[in-house]
């Protein structure tokens, strides 16, 4: 990746935040767009997750990764938390590899 690609990129989301600002400016949003405009960073963060969890490649890989990952999610379900979600989730990550 060259310093141009980098300098392009930061340009171009800098500018998309302030087309933002002209072109809404101190109008208030539908509510339907507000509420999904919430919900766009916890399923950015969703498919980050995924993608590092379930990614090998060129190839899916079911590992400890996997299984820590749906014991967190089991822990965010039953609202323990967040420490003890990401507790929980390495604590069964470290034991399946330290089994396996």
């Amino acid at each position: 990746m060259s310093w141009t690609f980098v300098f392009v990129l930061a340009g171009s989301a800098y500018f998309f935040k302030v087309l933002g600002l002209v072109v809404v400016g101190d109008r208030e949003l539908p509510p339907v767009l507000s509420r999904c405009l919430a919900l766009i960073p916890a399923a950015l963060l969703a498919g980050i997750v995924v993608h590092d969890t379930f990614n090998g490649g060129r190839e899916l890989v079911l590992d400890a990764r996997a299984l820590g990952v749906g014991a967190a999610a089991l822990a965010a379900w039953r609202k323990v938390p967040l420490i003890g979600v990401i507790v929980i989730g390495a604590a069964v990550t470290a034991a399946v590899r330290a089994l396996g």
